[in-house]
C-alpha cells in the first residue's frame, strides 16, 4: 500500500478517538456534551416495462458538539442498475472536527474518501486542516460560515485508466468551503455547501456544490431534495469534467 495512502488511512481511523479526548483539565466538573445528532437517508426507485431500472442511495450524517470540538462524520453510498447494467456505483466517507476558540471560531481538521468505480480512479482521497469561521448565526439555527486551509490531494488511478496530468492526481492544495443553513420555517430548511480544492502544482481544482431543501413531515421524519454538481478540471482520459446528481429521499433523525 502506498505510503500516502497508508497515512491518509491511519488518519481517518484515528481522528474519532482523537477528537473525543476532550476534557478540560481547568476544571473538577465533567464536560458537558450533547446529544448526538444523527440522520440517515434513504431513497430507492425502480421501474419496470420498456426500461427496467433500479437506483438505491444512502447517506448518514453524525454531529456531536462536545466542550472544544464539534465532529462531524459522514457516509454515503449510491447505486444504479438499468437493464441489467449496472450504471453507478460508489461510495463516500468523510471526517471532520473543528476545535472550537469560541463561539463562532474554529480550527478545522478533515478527511475525505471516495471510490467511484465509474470514475476512473481506483480511489480519490483528501486530507486539509485550517481555520474557520462561523460568522453569522441566529437562534433558530440558521448559520453562515467559511474556512480555508491547507492539505494534500491523493487520488489513484485505475488499472488501465490514463490522465494528460498525473501531478493533478498527486499534490499539495489549498482548499476553500463554505456552509449556509436558512431555516425558512418552523418545518423547512435550506441547506448550501461549497467545497473547492486547488492543486498548488498546476492549478488544477476540484469543486462541488450540493443545495438541499427539507421539509418535516413529523419531528423525526422529512423529505429531502437534493441538487450536487461536481467539477474537475482533470480527469482521466474519457471521462465527463462535470458529474451532477439530483434526489428525493427520506430522512430520520435521531
Amino acid at each position: 500500500m502506498p505510503l500516502k495512502h497508508s497515512l491518509l488511512t491511519l488518519a481517518l481511523l484515528s481522528a474519532p478517538l482523537v477528537f473525543a479526548a476532550d476534557t478540560d483539565n481547568t476544571s473538577s466538573a465533567p464536560p458537558k456534551t450533547e446529544p448526538w445528532k444523527t440522520s440517515v437517508e434513504l431513497g430507492f426507485l425502480m421501474d419496470s416495462g420498456n426500461t427496467n431500472s433500479t437506483n438505491f442511495n444512502t447517506k448518514i450524517n453524525a454531529t456531536q458538539d462536545l466542550l472544544h470540538w464539534r465532529n462531524n462524520y459522514s457516509l454515503a453510498s449510491q447505486y444504479t442498475r438499468s437493464d441489467d447494467q449496472k450504471t453507478a456505483e460508489n461510495y463516500n466517507g468523510s471526517i471532520e472536527g473543528n476545535y472550537k476558540f469560541n463561539d463562532s471560531e474554529f480550527w478545522y481538521i478533515r478527511g475525505d474518501y471516495k471510490k467511484d468505480l465509474f470514475s476512473g480512479y481506483d480511489f480519490q482521497s483528501n486530507v486539509a486542516t485550517g481555520y474557520g469561521d462561523r460568522f453569522w448565526q441566529t437562534q433558530d439555527g440558521s448559520y453562515l460560515e467559511a474556512s480555508a486551509g491547507v492539505g494534500y490531494r491523493y487520488n489513484k488511478l485505475a488499472e488501465g485508466a490514463t490522465t494528460t496530468d498525473i501531478g493533478a492526481a498527486q499534490t499539495p492544495i489549498i482548499r476553500f468551503a463554505l456552509t449556509g443553513q436558512k431555516q425558512l420555517s418552523a418545518s423547512a430548511v435550506f441547506i448550501q455547501t461549497l467545497d473547492s480544492s486547488i492543486g498548488t502544482k498546476d492549478g488544477s481544482s476540484i469543486s462541488k456544490s450540493v443545495s438541499s431543501l427539507q421539509a418535516n413531515i413529523r419531528n423525526d421524519l422529512a423529505m429531502k431534495l437534493s441538487y450536487s454538481a461536481e467539477y474537475s478540471s482533470t480527469v482521466p482520459t474519457g471521462k465527463e469534467h462535470t458529474d451532477t446528481e439530483t434526489s428525493v429521499t427520506l430522512l430520520y433523525s435521531f
